[in-house]
């Protein structure tokens, strides 16, 4: 006998392979499909606030990152820009008793003049992007304690850009925006008289000194004498130290005052872990069951 095994219902025949369908084109669709993705880059959430009704302190986080970076690279121009002009000063000290070479020459007038354009746009980047911080972080605190801000935003804008107004209303505004943040951590009560810490204090005393120097060299440069010329050389490396040391001063007053803003990212936080218990009282031990074995 030959037994022969099938597949129940029969053997199955055997249908020959499709043929790939001729492409025609792109889907159509009769209406605009309403699933997929936004036609954006991807992002993180809330990096690009730019709608009106954006949260305030996310507005005010983005923009304290940018005005950081930015404020980082301007330290660094003005630190080559200072190392630039100390270096024609050395060179004008050599000129005295001894012919200069031609090359030290160029490279000392191009360091000095690429350094010093690039340092004019960073500090016009730089202040149009701390301001912008500025006013969103007084929105984000004055949003968080519930009031109003009494000095309106186009005060603040007037205070930074009329000369004279700017020595005395940034550190203000800085000193009014650190108390709503210290208000809101409950670190101040309200209706106490705004007084900056040492931070803000010397923020203050840096951008005021960096000012005057500034209008100094200005003035300094009308006059047309060798002797002035090579006093030029030192106030402009003091001035550009100084506005290195600005830069680096605002980006810790600017980390200083979002650490208090801002929320904590759980992210971003160590995680502890307990090693060791000292002088701490025994824990409590349950009473031992009648009924358990011996």
């Amino acid at each position: 006998m030959e037994w022969i095994a099938t597949p129940p219902g029969g053997p199955r025949r055997i249908r020959p392979p499709r043929r790939p369908r001729r492409y025609t084109g792109p889907p159509a669709y009769p209406a605009v499909p309403r699933w997929g993705f936004p036609l954006l880059a991807w992002r993180w959430p809330l990096a690009l606030p730019l709608r009106a009704h954006a949260d305030p302190m996310a507005r005010a986080e983005s923009t304290a990152g940018t005005a950081v970076a930015t404020l980082w690279i301007t330290a660094v121009v003005a630190a080559l820009a200072t190392f630039a002009e100390g270096w024609r000063y050395v060179l004008l000290l050599i000129s005295r008793s001894h012919a200069l070479p031609r090359t030290p020459l160029a490279i000392s007038d191009a360091l000095v003049s690429t350094t010093g354009m690039i340092l004019w746009v960073l500090g016009v980047l730089c202040g149009v992007l701390v301001v912008v911080w500025g006013l969103r972080a007084r929105a984000a605190a004055a949003a968080r304690i519930g009031v109003r801000n009494a000095r309106p935003d186009w005060q603040v804008v007037v205070g930074v850009l009329v000369p004279g107004l700017n020595l005395f209303v940034p550190g203000s505004v800085l000193a009014e925006l650190e108390h709503s943040v210290l208000v809101a951590e409950g670190a101040r009560k309200r209706g106490v008289r705004p007084f900056p810490t040492l931070r803000v204090r010397l923020w203050w005393a840096v951008w005021g000194a960096t000012l005057l120097l500034g209008w100094l060299v200005f003035g300094w440069g009308l006059r047309g004498s060798v002797q002035a010329l090579a006093d030029g050389v030192v106030l402009h490396a003091l001035n550009n130290a100084l506005v290195t040391v600005l830069a680096v001063q605002t980006v810790m007053v600017i980390k200083y005052l979002m650490r208090l803003l801002a929320p904590l990212d759980p992210t971003e936080l160590k995680h502890l872990r307990v090693r060791a218990v000292h002088a701490a009282p025994p824990p409590p031990r349950a009473a031992r069951p009648t009924t358990a074995p011996r």
